[in-house]
């Protein structure tokens, strides 16, 4: 693409100006396979930010020399995921001992938060129950929301609820509009319950990024995203990353916005190929 092409080096290593996110893999076939080295490669291409959805499965001292790296590149932790229910619905017909497993999980995650210098940590509500009324269902989730919100909130930490799409990649999950985790966010009441906009599950489930972005503003502490279809770099399907970057940057340039997709293409082609799609959406 020859706006791409056009990159110069001067260009290529001025940081961006949304803290876009990479994770441990995106860039190896050009800055190798250890992950401190591909921290500093990401630093010096201008990312800002990181994020590891198995932080929390990493050794400590894995963790600790990662968290130390990261500071010393001035880059900022993005989320690991504390939490996510993919068989059973705890969330939504709790129990007791559902309920203490969760509460077991959101103190591992702050432990984990605190090494690796992390604020936000994902957590997905579980599918939903076939033989319960829908908003049984949603007071059973908000009540047990709240009840973890109380591990998070005196350490100033948040829980980000990532609606999911039902339609390519999670049938079957609770939470799949920005609407339903408004509402759910709203109810909860706490500061340590905000949404995790992913982009590229909302463009399946309901489209409408940019006014959902609006009206959900208040409730929104993470962003994600990748291009649809095929979950990859922005450029590479049918959404205009160019004019949603533009809107965020227009109202904070403080959010995280968490690369949360593969390469379209592989190698070393590939992983230029994610940093200058990123540069040209950025400018």
């Amino acid at each position: 693409m020859s706006q791409l092409s056009a990159s110069n080096e001067s260009a290529q290593t001025k940081k961006f100006s949304l803290k876009y996110a990479p994770h441990f893999g995106m860039f190896s076939a050009l800055a190798g396979n250890d992950p401190i080295d591909q921290l500093k490669f990401a630093a010096d291409q201008g990312f800002t930010a990181w994020e590891d959805n198995g932080m929390m499965g990493r050794p400590v001292e894995e963790q600790e020399r990662m968290a130390k790296t990261m500071s010393d590149l001035g880059m900022q932790m993005g989320v690991f995921v504390a939490n996510a229910e993919w068989s059973k619905p705890i969330y939504a017909v709790p129990n007791k001992e559902g309920r203490d497993f969760l509460m077991g999980e959101c103190k591992k995650a702050v432990e984990c938060a605190k090494r690796v210098n992390a604020k936000w940590m994902t957590v997905v509500p579980g599918p939903y129950d076939l033989r319960l009324e829908w908003d049984y269902q949603s007071a059973n989730v908000i009540d047990t929301l709240k009840t973890m919100a109380e591990v998070f909130e005196p350490h100033g930490m948040v829980m980000v609820l990532e609606p999911l799409n039902h339609f390519t990649d999670h049938p079957g999950m609770f939470l799949s509009k920005i609407p339903q985790a408004y509402m759910i966010c709203k109810a909860v009441d706490s500061p340590s319950c905000k949404i995790l906009f992913d982009m590229y599950h909302q463009q399946i489930t309901e489209g409408n990024i940019i006014p959902n972005i609006d009206k959900a503003w208040s409730e929104i502490a993470y962003f994600q995203l990748g291009d649809n279809p095929g979950r990859k770099e922005p450029l590479s399907g049918e959404m205009n990353y160019r004019n949603i970057f533009r809107h965020i940057r227009s109202k904070s340039t403080d959010l995280i916005v968490g690369m949360e997709h593969g390469n379209s293409v592989p190698g070393k082609e590939g992983a230029q190929k994610v940093i200058d799609a990123y540069r040209w959406c950025d400018e």
